[in-house]
């Protein structure tokens, strides 16, 4: 029997993003139709523009693989359309996708596989040694990049990225790790919050890209105080020596490749 694999898509005003899935994304999920049962999942998070038109349009085209949609009447944030997109899955494996492209959408089928080969959660990584970075304004690196070095201080210094929304989870994995956040810091969280149930990480090496089309929706000091929030939390676990929230075994926990 082929696994099932569901690709979950957040998206708040994008409707220009999505009139470009059927070229840029469709392609990558027929050719890995042989091997696995495949779903899109696809959640608009209160949007103005035609976001939600764009869906159904998609949705009724006949597409090769089933798509299911989530709506939320207001905005809510992208923590919470990542939850409700997961929770509509119904794949042993899901697949967290940015609307935007700024990551290719080529990397699916190798974060599907790096999770079929022993992970528990594959994420696309740019600060990797075999990363990159093209074109994204150095602001949202500075946040980025400094999250990041900050995690890997307080939770594990082998996984280079943890702010990356772009991975492949167990679903099992996922549903542990998954909070009420329910902004963007819900992303790095659930990667953490994993690793302290001695989760193991794969990273994927990847290029960050400026967005082609569309208006990021990172409000980047409102996130900034957030992830400080949630960080001097988890330096009081660490002093207090309650971090772990599973024993940790010789040999567990982050992995790479390349």
């Amino acid at each position: 029997m082929k696994q099932r694999i569901s690709i979950v898509m957040p998206a708040c005003n994008e409707e220009e993003a999505l009139r470009l899935l059927p070229a840029r994304l469709f392609p990558v999920l027929e050719a890995m139709q042989d091997a696995y049962e495949l779903e899109l999942v696809l959640v608009d998070d209160g949007s103005s523009d035609a976001t939600f038109v764009e869906m159904e349009r998609l949705r009724d085209s006949s597409p090769p693989f089933p798509i299911v949609l989530g709506v939320h009447p207001v905005n809510r944030g992208l923590g919470a359309a990542l939850r409700t997109g997961s929770d509509l899955a119904t794949g042993q494996i899901i697949v967290w996708l940015d609307a935007d492209g700024t990551y290719p959408f080529s990397l699916v089928e190798s974060l599907v596989e790096a999770v079929e080969r022993g992970a528990d959660v594959a994420t696309a990584s740019p600060y990797h040694p075999q990363g990159g970075v093209e074109g994204v304004p150095a602001f949202r690196l500075l946040f980025s990049r400094g999250a990041s070095t900050l995690y890997r201080m307080l939770v594990d210094y082998r996984v280079n990225t943890w702010t990356a929304m772009v991975r492949a989870w167990r679903a099992d994995v996922l549903r542990s790790a998954s909070t009420d956040e329910d902004g963007f810091l819900y992303v790095a969280m659930t990667l953490v919050e994993a690793r302290r149930r001695g989760a193991r990480i794969v990273e994927a090496p990847a290029v960050l890209a400026r967005r082609q089309v569309g208006v990021s929706k990172a409000k980047v000091w409102r996130i900034t105080k957030a992830h400080l929030r949630y960080m001097r939390g988890l330096a009081r676990l660490r002093l207090t020596g309650k971090f772990w929230l599973r024993e940790q075994p010789s040999g567990a926990g982050a992995l790479q490749h390349g």
